[in-house]
């Protein structure tokens, strides 16, 4: 028995010492970069950065595969550790969050069928396109609320979901899953946007959906800026000429431009340095600006939009952005 027992022994113990020198000549050297890079990120593996999870992101940014702006849920903070981690100069990222470019809920599409099926935007989607008549409209199953993996979107009384900005974290998520494409990412510091993704003409987006953009141009028109273009019938912001002036808001007959700086926008306020060079008056698209020349000029708070434009052409830089609380502001 004491044989049996010995013998036994002897093989757990050659087996352990096997196992011991194999780990050591097998084993694979870890970057330690890697680590800290890993425990610099907010572990959410939701696979926003295009990687399978956070470890497989952060080894990628320690081999220089991929940018330490890698990680959309991050944010700046994330980006700063890692920078010091890799010894270099932090990237700068412009802020993004998810918006859903279509209006058209159960009280304003029209449907053509009813679906009976599941619950989920892509399996109605494979059923000619699914129940609305407009092909390019929210279809209002949820999907896309179901892949965030932050809570940030729930569905509204009217079928269509509802973002919480301050939730996204632009992971893009629910950008995948939407079958009809209607939810971008976008510049969270852009607060006007046209919510709308048909490319119908005017007389059959009037037909399907009451909130659509029938492709007016009366927006286009209306932009002193040239901030925005007709793609398709469709009216579309570009972000880096928008000022958010909000005179398109104004223009849309459909009502499909949202504009979240409504009663929040800036006023310009000249100060008492001004020489009256009357450069401010030459850009104000909405006569905002009065004053002789060589004197001191007054902006009408009632009709100035918060532009920006009198502010960026002053040659002495003697105008100001307030706020509604009389601070100055930045640009938004």
């Amino acid at each position: 028995m004491w044989q049996a027992i010995l013998g036994l022994g002897g093989l757990g113990l050659a087996a352990s010492l096997s196992l011991v020198i194999a780990s050591r000549k097998f084993a694979v050297e870890t970057d330690p970069k890697v680590e800290m890079i890993i425990a610099s990120l907010p572990g959410a593996n939701c696979g926003g950065c295009g990687f399978p999870g956070c470890s497989a992101m952060a080894e990628a940014i320690a081999r220089s595969e991929a940018p330490m702006t890698a990680c959309p849920v991050g944010g700046s903070e994330a980006v700063k550790r890692i920078a010091e981690i890799l010894g270099v100069e932090a990237e700068t990222r412009e802020a993004v969050v998810a918006r859903v470019l279509c209006m058209g809920g159960c009280k304003s599409a029209v449907e053509k069928s009813r679906y009976h099926g599941i619950s989920d935007c892509r399996a109605a989607a494979m059923i000619s396109g699914g129940s609305k008549a407009c092909g390019y409209g929210c279809l209002g199953f949820g999907t896309c609320a179901r892949a965030c993996p932050f809570d940030a979107i729930t569905m509204s009384q009217d079928g269509l979901p509802v973002i919480d900005e301050d939730k996204c974290t632009s992971c893009g998520n629910c950008v995948a899953a939407c079958p009809k494409n209607i939810i971008l990412l976008l510049p969270v510091n852009k607060k006007v946007t046209v919510l709308c993704s048909s490319h119908d003409k005017g007389a059959v987006v009037k037909k399907k959906c009451s909130v659509g953009c029938i492709g007016c141009s009366l927006c286009q028109k209306a932009c002193p800026f040239d901030a925005i273009e007709m793609d398709r019938f469709l009216a579309r912001i570009i972000p880096d000429k928008c000022q958010q002036c909000g005179l398109c808001v104004g223009k849309c007959p459909t009502h499909v431009i949202e504009d979240q700086l409504k009663g929040l926008r800036p006023v310009a306020l000249i100060q008492e340095a001004c020489n009256g060079c009357a450069e401010c008056v030459k850009v104000c698209s909405v006569a905002a600006i009065q004053g002789q020349p060589g004197q001191l000029h007054i902006v009408d708070p009632a009709k100035c939009v918060g532009c920006r434009a009198c502010a960026d052409v002053c040659p002495i830089h003697v105008i100001e952005m307030l706020s509604n609380t009389g601070k100055v502001s930045a640009k938004v």
